[in-house]
């Protein structure tokens, strides 16, 4: 039995003035982790997740937080794990 293991990294820019919102919101948002935030609202940000759908959902979802301006996709990688 074969699963993929999904992992991305993207840089979301928010405004300033709303960096506290997009933060928590990012943070309710399953398999997602926040490494850093600047003052001028950019954010380093991981996504996990075990399908493709999964990530691009979340992608979606912080795409539509009011305050993000846009977000980039830096890395991704996909890992078989094969179970016996």
């Amino acid at each position: 039995m074969s699963q993929e293991y999904h992992i991305t990294s993207l840089v979301v820019h928010a405004a300033p003035k709303a960096i506290s919102q997009v933060e928590s919101q990012i943070n309710a948002l399953t398999g997602t982790d926040i490494h850093a935030v600047t003052e001028q609202g950019k954010f380093v940000i991981t996504l996990e997740g075990e399908t493709q759908t999964s990530i691009l959902d979340n992608v979606e979802a912080i795409n539509a937080i009011e305050g993000v301006l846009n977000s980039s996709l830096i890395y991704h990688q996909v890992d078989n794990l094969e179970f016996k």
